[in-house]
């Protein structure tokens, strides 16, 4: 496929997106807008499957922002088309469950590197190959959390394929495998889980891009085990701020 044709599943081109090194990249197409309406000027681009996209500024740079739709498959999509256009610099911003009973609903969590357990990532790479965010990215999330006084934790992020393996495990086949690695991940300090992030991250180190992930923890299953307070909290806009902000950074660092 060569770059300058329209791709195939995100809808845009080269043309549309000339010159554009960073993306923010939801899950959900119903968030898109809600970010690019934060930048300047900003405009929508097209609709096409689970990618909606707009572009808009920065910094005075060009942003791209598109959704990836719900788990890996489509998330590497979005990654590898993005990289056929040339854009180089990747932010996931989504939701997750805690896992640790102090992360709770509303904190935020910097994914430093994901568990492998979905699919997507093993067709990039063998799976003893670690699915790591890109440090500079990492390291302006960070700041960016830091300075805008939001709760946050670094660290390890659980990545599925499977919403329902996760929180009906009792009723798989394999419930066994399930229910032993989830107590795994826990005990080795996963912080949250979620669907895309280890796609995300293999994927852009095969394809030599730089990516990271800031995600709002939306509920704590953990926490509802203990009989803990464990409310939820859909409010993403804290994450977004992140985001944006981390950009500013990676930008002014860049110059």
């Amino acid at each position: 496929m060569l770059v300058t044709e329209t791709m195939y599943h995100i809808g845009l081109s080269k043309e549309d997106i000339k010159g554009v090194k960073y993306a923010i990249l939801p899950g959900d197409p119903g968030r898109v807008e809600q970010i690019a309406k934060l930048l300047n000027n900003y405009q929508k681009l097209t609709i096409n499957r689970e990618y909606t996209s707009y572009l808009g500024e920065i910094a005075n740079e060009k942003v791209l922002v598109i959704s990836t739709g719900m788990g890996g498959p489509s998330t590497a999509i979005c990654v590898e088309e993005l990289a056929m256009l040339g854009v180089t610099n990747l932010i996931r911003v989504g939701t997750c469950g805690g896992m640790q009973l102090d992360v709770q609903a509303g904190d935020l969590v910097i994914a430093q590197a994901a568990i492998r357990q979905e699919g997507t990532s093993k067709e990039y790479s063998p799976i003893e190959f670690p699915a790591v965010a890109n440090i500079d990215i990492t390291n302006a999330l960070i700041e960016a959390a830091k300075d805008l006084g939001f709760t946050y934790h670094v660290g390890v992020v659980h990545c599925k394929d499977s919403f329902y393996g996760q929180h009906s495990p009792e009723r798989m086949p394999v419930k066994n495998e399930l229910l032993n690695k989830w107590a795994a991940w826990i005990k080795s300090g996963a912080l949250a889980s979620e669907m895309e992030t280890a796609s995300l991250y293999v994927a852009s180190s095969v394809l030599n891009l730089k990516s990271g992930a800031v995600l709002l923890t939306v509920w704590n299953q953990e926490r509802e085990k203990e009989g803990l307070d464990n409310n939820t909290d859909f409010d993403v806009s804290k994450e977004i701020k992140v985001a944006i902000k981390a950009i500013e950074i990676l930008i002014k660092n860049n110059k």
